[in-house]
């Protein structure tokens, strides 16, 4: 448990001049951090530019995908649920099943009373856990190339709100870049680029 004398303790070591480890979620280094956001952007990204109009259709029936949003709330609900089981709550410990039971009951009341773009709330739901465990993984690292993740993160959680409180952004977002050719190809090397970037901010530590 991660006390208040604790906290005193980081502020002092920091003022000092000293780093103190604080306690982490997960077990992610920034190297592996920027190798895997970097792979998914490139791949991603090279993919949908190869095949155009095959991804700019699934995309289209994306937002309103009942399979899809299933899918997605599924795998949000079981991650949620395992950082509830698993992490420390601290004073809270004592209520963890409940915090658990309440969990299923919300996740089966979202299934059954919110499937209106589902698979959007769903996408926001993991854009935001995945945030964490990247974050901590440039936390109290001094590289300044970790800023160029940073910088991605903290706009994937500007979008994980959007599209939980106004989901149609996200359809309306895709039926503008693949109105025009010249904005998909545009999105697309945008993506390939910046994935490029991680890759070489990852290749630029010595790794």
């Amino acid at each position: 448990m991660f006390s208040l004398s604790d906290a005193f303790d980081v502020e002092k070591q920091l003022r000092l001049g000293f780093s103190l480890p604080l306690p982490m979620i997960y077990s992610l280094t920034l190297e592996t951090a920027l190798l895997v956001v970097g792979i998914a952007l490139v791949t991603g990204h090279l993919a949908a530019l190869s095949f155009g109009s095959f991804v700019q259709r699934h995309l289209r029936a994306f937002p309103r995908s009942v399979p899809s949003g299933v899918l997605l709330f599924v795998a949000a609900a079981g991650w949620f649920a395992g950082l509830v089981a698993f992490t420390d709550l601290g004073e809270f410990s004592s209520m963890r099943s409940k915090f658990l039971l309440f969990t299923v009951v919300g996740a089966g009341l979202m299934l059954r009373f919110v499937q209106e773009f589902l698979s959007v709330r769903a996408l926001g739901m993991l854009l935001l856990l995945a945030a964490e465990p990247l974050l901590e993984a440039c936390w109290m690292r001094q590289e300044t190339g970790r800023l160029w993740l940073v910088g991605l993160v903290y706009g994937w959680i500007v979008a994980g709100l959007f599209f939980i409180g106004t989901p149609y952004v996200l359809r309306d977002a895709i039926h503008w870049a693949s109105a025009a050719g010249w904005r998909w190809k545009a999105v697309c090397i945008s993506g390939i680029a910046y994935g490029v970037l991680l890759l070489a901010t990852r290749s630029a530590m010595g790794v």
